[in-house]
Parts: structure tokens; sequence; C-alpha cells
């Protein structure tokens, strides 16, 4: 099993995953040559990769689906309605295009897509499952619904949202309505709504990536510290039961990077 981060944040987003000799890259809104040369630097190949699986069409998340489908000829895999909603979506070869249901398979995985609350136009978040292990991502979501909840359980690895700082939201130079939106039932996640997802997690002993961190509105030494400190009181143990790393813009991370 391998899982890095090529690319975390409102500036771009991708993830790949390798269990049992399936690779799938989860969203690609970073440009192709950043993909394919990240994918060098884990000594892989883009052509081995297998399916790009989107969880909505927001640019920061599909910037780069053109390039990559066109050039290598990638299936994709995402809603229909997030398909239809994707700006690009007259560039992509059509016969690329796959619509989902909640499950299907992808080479050895089986793929869950379950539903999250974002302002998109159907965003899921991703389990793949396979070879006894299960990687999931749930990120740009507002709040942690029972859905949710129960999808990130169980993970052997986990890429979670950490957005946002609320007091450093509130007193920041955003407008209103994009604070108001973030805040939302259907914007981001705060740092400790992130903590509590994980404290409520019914298997520990997980990998977790602290991801799509803001820049403007969180900071790393706070989403560490904030995390970090809700999890300790509750009395799980850091690096035994949970072991966490933060995600990053313009770097890749890795499982075996630096834990928190």
């Amino acid at each position: 099993m391998q899982v890095a981060v090529l690319a975390s944040g409102s500036k771009g987003n991708a993830v790949f995953a390798e269990i049992g000799g399936t690779r799938l890259l989860i969203d690609a809104g970073i440009s192709t040559r950043r993909i394919v040369k990240a994918l060098e630097g884990l000594g892989e190949d883009i052509k081995d990769v297998q399916g790009v699986i989107i969880t909505h069409e927001h640019r920061d998340h599909i910037a780069g689906l053109t390039t990559l489908c066109k050039k290598y000829h990638i299936p994709l895999y995402s809603r229909l309605e997030t398909f239809r909603s994707m700006y690009c979506l007259d560039k992509l070869p059509q016969d690329c295009l796959n619509p989902i249901q909640d499950s299907f398979k992808i080479g050895q995985l089986a793929v869950n897509a379950f539903n999250i609350s974002h302002d998109a136009a159907n965003p899921v978040g991703y389990s793949l499952i396979g070879d006894n292990k299960k990687i999931t991502v749930a990120t740009d979501l507002g709040f942690v619904t029972s859905n949710v909840q129960e999808a990130i359980d169980n993970s052997d690895v986990l890429v979670l949202e950490a957005n946002h700082d609320p007091e450093m939201l509130s007193e920041g130079s955003y407008p209103w309505m994009l604070k108001k939106r973030i805040m939302g039932n259907r914007g981001h996640l705060s740092n400790g709504d992130a903590a509590w997802a994980l404290v409520r997690m019914k298997k520990r002993e997980s990998h977790v990536f602290l991801a799509h961190m803001s820049a403007e509105n969180n900071c790393p030494k706070l989403a560490a510290e904030t995390i970090t400190g809700i999890i300790k009181k509750q009395g799980i143990k850091l690096g035994s039961e949970l072991m966490l790393q933060l995600a990053k813009q313009n770097e890749v991370v890795t499982l075996d990077g630096q834990f928190i």
C-alpha cells in the first residue's frame, strides 16, 4: 500500500493511492506536469494509473484533468452531476467519462463513494478497499455527517480536511459572505471539527493526513496544536493509536514523512 498527498490546498489538490497493484489518483487539481513529476519521485509511472476519481467539480480539484486525459487517456470516475458541472467538460474525451454509483470496482479495488456536505453539484468522498486495507479521502465538507463518520471508521489511511481556525477566519480579511460560506454546513471543516471526527473513529491505529489547510485562515502550528490538544485530552495516544501528518500545498507528503 502506498499513499501520497501530491498537493493539498485552495490552489490545487491531488492524492495518489496504490493497493495491491491498483493505482489511482483522487482528484487532479494541479498541472499534469506536476502530477507526472510527483509520481516519478515516488518511483511511479503515470501510465500505470488506472483511473482518476473526482470528488467534485471545483477548479482546485480538476484543473489538470484536460491535459491529463488528452495526453494519457486515463479513465475518469465521478457522479454524473459532477461531470455535467465541470467547466472543462467539452474538452474532455467523452470515452474517458465513467459516471458512478455508490460502489464500483477499478482493478482489484472496491471503491465506495459517500456523500459529503459541500457547495457543489453532488460532492463525494471515497474509500478504497482491497488487500485488507482501507484508504479514505474526506475533504471539502462543511461538517461530519453520520455517513461520513461511518466512512472514515476503520480506515488504515485517512486524508481528512482541517481547513481553518474559526477565530482566524472570523477576524481575517475575507468578505463576510465568503466567511459565512466557509463556516457553513456546505463549506469547509475547522481544525476542531476534524479533531472530534478523529476522536470518534472506532478504529484507531490510523495514519491521518490533515489536508486542505487554508493559507489565510490557518497555519500548520495552530492546526497541529488544536487537533493534538483535543485528541490528547480524550486519552488517545499519538504515534501508536493515531499517526498525524500535515499535507502541504507545494510539497509531496508520503506515509513515511514527518509526524506531528
